[in-house]
C-alpha cells in the first residue's frame, strides 16, 4: 500500500514531467519537428499520452 505522501510525490513528478515535455516539443525548431512528423501544436496531447500514458 503506497502512502499519500508517495502518491503525491508521484503525481508531482508526472506533472513535472508533462510540462517539461510540453515545453520541449513547443520549442522545437519548425524543421526537427517536421522531420519527426510532430506539429508543434499537438505538444499537449504527445506529452499527456508520454507521461500518463492515456
Amino acid at each position: 500500500m503506497t502512502s499519500i505522501m508517495t502518491r503525491l510525490r508521484t503525481a508531482a513528478a508526472k506533472r513535472a514531467a508533462y510540462h517539461q515535455t510540453v515545453h520541449e516539443i513547443a520549442n522545437l525548431p519548425l524543421d526537427v519537428a517536421l522531420d519527426l512528423g510532430i506539429f508543434r501544436e499537438d505538444a499537449e496531447k504527445i506529452a499527456w499520452k508520454h507521461v500518463y500514458g492515456r
